[in-house]
């Protein structure tokens, strides 16, 4: 009986590592296209995100440019 069980063990191990050679190239492939997808989406978000951010200071400096001529054309009257 405990051969039995013993052989059974063997079988059902020696069938899991077979399945696991056979489909491992796929599961590699897809781990890195995924990757390549998920790479490319996190770029793209920090690229819109500082886009906005960056736009944010153009503005400001713009305004502050705006400011300090207006400052300098006080002055010189």
């Amino acid at each position: 009986m405990a051969d039995n069980d013993d052989t059974t063990a063997n079988k059902s191990q020696d069938l899991k590592s077979r399945i696991k050679q056979m489909t491992q190239p796929i599961v590699d492939s897809l781990d890195a296209r995924l990757s390549t997808q998920v790479d490319k989406r996190v770029d793209q978000r920090v690229d819109e995100t500082l886009k906005d951010r960056l736009s944010v200071i153009e503005r400001a400096i713009a305004d502050l440019d705006r400011a300090v001529h207006d400052i300098q054309d006080q002055r010189k009257d």
